[in-house]
């Protein structure tokens, strides 16, 4: 079976952390997600998703997240039920993903100064040779050719000149 949550979005209001009876912390917040489909001369519509968090990963988002912070939880989706005390004859019916993993979902600089989510532009990395193997005296190895290498008919490709970024 596979149950599996990711989202990203940002929180609602502050996290306010909590103890059990038994001393165990928790921290319940909700996402804001904005969804990618926007109706035709609509506006943009968002999901408020409601997150459960237990222990470390509950006093860690206590503790580094606040109102407006973008936040970036896996976890798993969990239903429950309870009914109403004032009203017995009333159910009521809970889903919420209950956080496995908590990530940051932009830089501090970024939350900052605004909380424009920006992705982060990294620089290609440079290769250079490897430094060559030690030589000992005792063990003389004789120079190996490195072997040659082909790869086929590239003909059926195109070279891709771009500026860095994934092509998808």
């Amino acid at each position: 079976m596979l149950n599996k949550v990711i989202i990203m979005g940002r929180l609602t209001a502050d996290p306010e952390l909590r103890q059990t009876p038994s001393g165990v912390s928790t921290c319940q917040i909700t996402v804001a997600v904005d969804r990618n489909y926007t109706p035709q001369g609509g506006e943009k519509q968002t999901d408020f998703i409601t997150v459960v968090a237990w222990r470390q990963t509950a006093e860690f988002i206590s503790r580094y997240f606040a109102k407006g912070r973008m936040i970036i939880v896996e976890g798993g989706l969990r239903t429950r039920t309870y009914d109403d005390k004032r009203y017995p004859d009333v159910r009521h019916y809970v889903t919420e993903v209950q956080a496995e993993n908590v990530m940051f979902g932009e830089t501090k600089a970024a939350a900052q100064s605004g909380g424009n989510y920006a992705p982060q532009q990294f620089a290609q990395p440079q290769y250079s040779q490897p430094a060559p193997a030690p030589q000992y005296a005792q063990q003389a190895q004789p120079q190996q050719s490195a072997p040659a290498v082909s790869f086929g008919d590239l003909g059926d490709f195109e070279e891709v000149i771009g500026d860095g970024d994934l092509p998808f």
